[in-house]
Formats: C-alpha cells, structure tokens, sequence
C-alpha cells in the first residue's frame, strides 16, 4: 500500500500560506537535497483546488528542459475539489465525490508514494479521516504575523509521533510526524 505524504513549509507560527514571500532566503543545498529526496520517492501528487490552480498556471509554462518542470508536468495528478469541473494540466485526475473512499483506493494501488504539497484544507482532511501516513514540516525561523495558518482554530485533536528531526544550517527544522495511533 502506498503512502499518503503532506510536505510543507511553515513558519515558526503556523503559517503556510504564500511560502514564495517568506521562504527563499532560507533555502539552501540541505533543503534543496531534503525537498528532492521527497519528491523522488512521490509518484503521484495529491493537490486541493487552490494549489492545483497555482501549480497548473505556473509549471507548464515553465521551460520542458527544467527537470522540476518535467517532473511536475508529467507527474500524474489527483486533485480533490466540489467547485472544479474539469481539470486540464496534463496528467490530471478530478475526485469530487466520496473523497475519502477514492483516495483509500488511491493508496491501495501499486506505485511509489502519493505527496501533497500545500493543500492545508486536504491535509487536515486527510489527517482527520486517518489517510495522511507522514507529515513532513520544514519550519522556518520566521513569525510571519498573518495568513492561512496549516491547523485552524476549531479543529479536533490528532496525537502525532515525531519519527524524523533535524536542524538546516539556516536553522529551518526538518520534522516528520505520523499519527500516533500507527
């Protein structure tokens, strides 16, 4: 059975949202390598509405050359919305009904695992209904003030175990959590 893995970029106070203002100063080779590895070991991506249309407008524009641009284009894609009516990014899949039971028969297929990326709404979801296996966070060292943070106030308690940490040079901390109950 394939894993489902949500990795994410947070800021030190739970915010999630628009990584591409607060991110890049500390992005370096170690992340670079931690970022790829996970990548390499995801056969399919699992997006939300919002990141599939973020994702979709901006990768196949990009040059076919760039082997993330390569890889993000021919990737097969399931992305999960009841607003959506169609998907048109190559290799793309719509779930929007019964979305639990269609990612479990997601998970039950052969292949390498299943990454989201972004998608803070699918990610509780998925957490929730316990079909997210990992949750890979890189917490930056940065209070960012404002914006969608990855838990909500509201929502119910999840007990995680920390299987994986370590400390980047810049000091962004790469933890692993996983459902407690496993």
């Amino acid at each position: 059975m394939r894993k489902i893995v949500a990795g994410l970029f947070v800021s030190l106070d739970g915010v999630m949202e628009s990584p591409e203002q607060w991110h890049f100063p500390y992005f370096n080779d170690e992340m670079g390598a931690a970022v790829g590895a996970q990548m390499a070991e995801t056969g399919t991506m699992l997006l939300g509405r919002r990141t599939y249309e973020e994702f979709a407008a901006f990768w196949p524009n990009q040059d076919a050359d760039d082997p993330t641009a390569g890889h993000m284009n021919t990737m097969p894609k399931v992305v999960v919305s009841t607003t959506l009516q169609a998907v048109e990014w190559q290799n793309s899949t719509l779930i929007r009904d019964n979305v639990a039971d269609e990612i479990a028969k997601l998970k039950g297929q052969p292949g390498k695992n299943i990454g989201i990326t972004g998608s803070g709404t699918l990610v509780r979801s998925l957490l929730r209904d316990g079909l997210l296996d990992e949750l890979h966070l890189l917490v930056h060292p940065i209070v960012v003030g404002s914006g969608k943070r990855l838990f909500e106030d509201g929502g119910a308690q999840v007990p995680l175990k920390l299987v994986d940490s370590r400390t980047f040079s810049t000091g962004v901390l790469s933890v692993t959590y996983e459902p407690a109950a496993r």
